[in-house]
């Protein structure tokens, strides 16, 4: 079954069955959720209280109330709060740190193949050394329009797709476009307890 370009469309259930069988011998670990209020739950779940926790920049973790609720509640010790509060001309290197190493990072993803290879494309790669190995763990929230069938496909939808939206939504905040400067392929993680998906049967994000 072909994924065709409507990058907002739901896959079939039996897709993300498969792809979550594709992550086993990835040692990914992924669950599958109705509801973006179910996914925060799960996600809820899997933070202790107390842990360092960096929610990355994220329209879906925004749209599930994420963000909020790791920043805000008290629960976590919020490493944006930490980071923010420091000077970013003077404290440049200890932010760099604090950024790639919480004890766990909440982000989204760009795309996943029907294979299992997550992909993250990013402007500034500030969260890509978490992603890939410095922070403790990883929990990806993914609504399942992000499916795509192969590599390319997950490159067509980034440039595409989400680049022109990014760049709209920086211009109006910032006066400048986005851009696609460094891409991650997350294709297996070494430690098997390390990485969480949680997919979720709606549009989230893009």
């Amino acid at each position: 079954m072909s994924i065709m370009n409507d990058w907002n469309k739901l896959v079939d259930k039996k897709i993300i069955e498969e792809i979550i069988e594709n992550l086993k011998p990835r040692q990914i670990n992924a669950f599958f959720v109705e509801t973006g209020k179910e996914a925060k739950e799960k996600v809820l779940e899997l933070l202790p209280v107390g842990s360092r926790v960096l929610a990355g920049s994220s329209q879906t973790l925004n749209e599930i109330g994420l963000s909020e609720e790791i920043d805000d509640s008290g629960k976590y010790v919020s490493v944006r709060k930490e980071y923010m509060a420091l000077d970013h001309k003077k404290d440049g290197d200890k932010i760099r740190v604090l950024r790639s190493t919480p004890d766990f990072i909440v982000g989204s993803i760009h795309a996943i193949t029907k294979q299992g290879e997550a992909v993250i494309a990013s402007n500034t790669g500030s969260q890509i050394a978490a992603y890939s190995s410095a922070a403790g763990k990883v929990i990806w929230v993914v609504g399942v329009q992000k499916i795509v069938d192969s590599l390319d496909a997950a490159f067509k939808r980034i440039n595409e797709y989400i680049l022109p939206l990014e760049s709209e939504r920086l211009k109006k905040l910032y006066g400048v476009p986005s851009n696609v400067s460094q891409v991650l392929i997350f294709s297996k993680a070494v430690n098997p307890t390390r990485v969480t998906i949680i997919f979720v049967n709606e549009s989230l994000g893009y």
